[in-house]
Order: structure tokens, then C-alpha cells, then sequence
């Protein structure tokens, strides 16, 4: 794993089309903005792991309005995700 140092408003590139911005801190949680292609799926672990748990018992991957139970996730543009420290 590849542990990097960042402080607000500064971003990493993942390959030339993803781009992680920490966008606010507070306290322990930190709130990071994602710009991503249309195409590349983006989730906070646990709607992850419930989309493939979900993925292996049934065959066919449910829909994410199905799976949240808070707003869609904006991929292809500037999503705000909440992350706990540990």
C-alpha cells in the first residue's frame, strides 16, 4: 500500500484520468473530493463490499439506488466522500 501525505486542497493522479483532492479536514474525518471517467465505478468500501456481496450470491450487480440509502454518488465530477480515520 502506498501511503501518501496530503494536506487541503492538495490531490494525488491515479493513472492520468483520477484525481483525489482532500477537500475539507476535521478533526479525525476528512472529506475527499474524486474526479473520475463516467465509466470507472467510485464507492466508499462498505457499498463495495455490499455491491459484490450482493454480485456473488445473485449474478447481477443491483443498482446503487438500491444498495444506498443516501444521495448517488456524482462520478465524472468533484464527489465529496467522508472517510473515518482509524
Amino acid at each position: 500500500m502506498l501511503v501518501l501525505s496530503r494536506y487541503k486542497d492538495q490531490s494525488i493522479y491515479i493513472g492520468d484520468d483520477i484525481v483525489v483532492t482532500v477537500v475539507d479536514v476535521r478533526g479525525d474525518r476528512i472529506r475527499l473530493g474524486v474526479e473520475a471517467p463516467p465509466d470507472v465505478p467510485v464507492h466508499r468500501q462498505e457499498i463495495y463490499e455490499e455491491i459484490h456481496g450482493r454480485r456473488e450470491k445473485t449474478n447481477v450487480v443491483p443498482n446503487r439506488r438500491d444498495v444506498r440509502k443516501e444521495k448517488p454518488v456524482v462520478v465524472g465530477s468533484c464527489a465529496d466522500f467522508e472517510m473515518q480515520l482509524r
